[in-house]
């Protein structure tokens, strides 16, 4: 049997054809690699420094490539951002993403060697991400290794970070380091091998204390790796434990998608999921991480040691499964919750959750929703805010600068990890 694309299909095929070739074409002079022929590579021209991890070029990337690949990115002092790439037979190559604020994508500039280059004006302190869009297909920067990480069908993108004047909240510090440890486990509910990640605090293992847990979900568009990767969660609670400001906890950090863990088998794909939000997922937490996690690691199993976030998709899962077991969960967060209209109806959680207002304040430590300014999800979450204080539910409602970014969570999880199981 011969399958043939459809037009769509020979018009993909042909740009990823063209992608490759015109990467291909750079990937020696990035890497500076010798060829298998033995011949030695062209010099790479002069112009852009060579990577030294030295100064701000060091941080967020670039520091640690071959001694002779490009640089990029590059932090001046004055936090403005040069960012090259070699591809001699692109014709266009733009940069796109957060570094750009809303500017729209950004022309890059070739020289006769095939380098493209571009330096963007200084930028605020912060971590962020950004792609080379080459030919209309937008791919990470080659010569860095701080990526975003992604689920199958997702485009990666690269991270950048532009120190202010001194260590930021999410920048690691000298103070003990707890570890992230990545299980697998078997999941009845999607029927695949399974995968989380999973923080612990300092001297967990030197430790036989019990800890509260926090089951923290990703949003759409990320692994379940992302709350460490660009999140930087365990980062921040190191910082925050070492100054006394908030409790050693454990956090759990599922797959919210349903999806087999990597390179465990053949990969099974599980079918009649076709939506952002898994209709599995709530049973698998439920019912097959939390005991799991109760069985294996040492955490204090009540509902006011038990706490439920999670950030944009993973805000709309924590909040409708949180309202629907307040048994479970006395503590319960969404950070940009995408929530009603054409995300996850919580209207029966939402019942559930008003129906007797004070019982709920009763039960629920703390009840956080917040959302960025400029967030596309911004107005459903006030509508929640709203309904919520029309009902008697306490709760705290955060606005901030931002939005749908990963500097508004960042921010969150920072400003409400301290709230988390604090003594009676």
């Amino acid at each position: 049997m011969v399958i043939r694309p459809s037009g769509l299909s020979r018009k993909l095929l042909l740009r990823s054809t063209l992608l490759i070739l015109l990467v291909a074409g750079s990937l020696p002079a990035q890497t500076g690699t010798t060829p298998q022929n033995g011949t030695t590579p062209p010099a790479v021209p002069p112009g852009p420094p060579v990577a030294s991890g030295r100064g701000r070029g060091g941080r967020g990337g670039g520091g640690g490539t071959p001694v002779d690949a490009v640089v990029s990115p590059e932090v001046h002092a004055d936090r403005s951002v040069t960012l090259r790439f070699r591809a001699p037979l692109a014709t266009q190559v733009d940069i796109v993403g957060e570094l750009m604020q809303g500017k729209g994508p950004q022309p890059m500039t070739r020289d006769p060697n095939g380098l493209w280059s571009a330096t963007l004006a200084p930028v605020p302190p912060e971590i962020w991400s950004y792609n080379f869009r080459v030919q209309g297909i937008d791919i990470p920067d080659p010569s860095n290794p701080a990526v975003k990480p992604v689920p199958p069908g997702f485009a990666m993108s690269s991270f950048v970070e532009v120190p202010g004047d001194g260590a930021a909240f999410y920048d690691s510090r000298r103070v003990p380091h707890g570890d992230v440890r990545m299980t697998t486990y078997e999941s009845k509910a999607m029927g695949v091998t399974r995968a989380l990640w999973i923080y612990t605090p300092p001297g967990y293992d030197k430790s036989k204390a019990k800890y509260p847990v926090v089951y923290l979900l990703h949003g759409n568009g990320e692994g379940l790796n992302g709350w460490v990767m660009n999140g930087r969660v365990n980062i921040i609670l190191d910082n925050l434990i070492a100054d006394g400001k908030a409790r050693p906890m454990i956090v759990v950090m599922p797959q919210g998608h349903a999806l087999q863990a990597p390179n465990v088998g053949p990969l099974v794909r599980i079918t009649g999921e076709s939506g952002m939000f898994s209709p599995r997922f709530p049973t698998d937490l439920l019912d097959g991480i939390i005991p799991m996690v109760e069985k294996d690691y040492r955490v204090i199993a009540n509902a006011d040691n038990r706490a439920l976030a999670g950030l944009s998709m993973g805000g709309g899962q924590a909040l409708s499964i949180g309202f629907s077991h307040p048994e479970l969960f006395h503590y319960v967060l969404g950070f940009s919750a995408a929530i009603n209209g054409q995300f996850l109806n919580i209207d029966e959680p939402l019942k559930l959750l008003t129906a007797n207002p004070a019982a709920t304040n009763a039960r629920l430590r703390l009840l956080w929703i917040s959302t960025g300014k400029q967030d596309f999800l911004r107005v459903a979450d006030e509508n929640l805010d709203k309904l919520l204080t029309e009902k008697g539910v306490r709760h705290t409602f955060v606005e901030t600068e931002g939005a749908h970014v990963w500097s508004v969570w960042r921010n969150n999880l920072f400003a409400a990890a301290p709230l988390l199981f604090k003594e009676k």
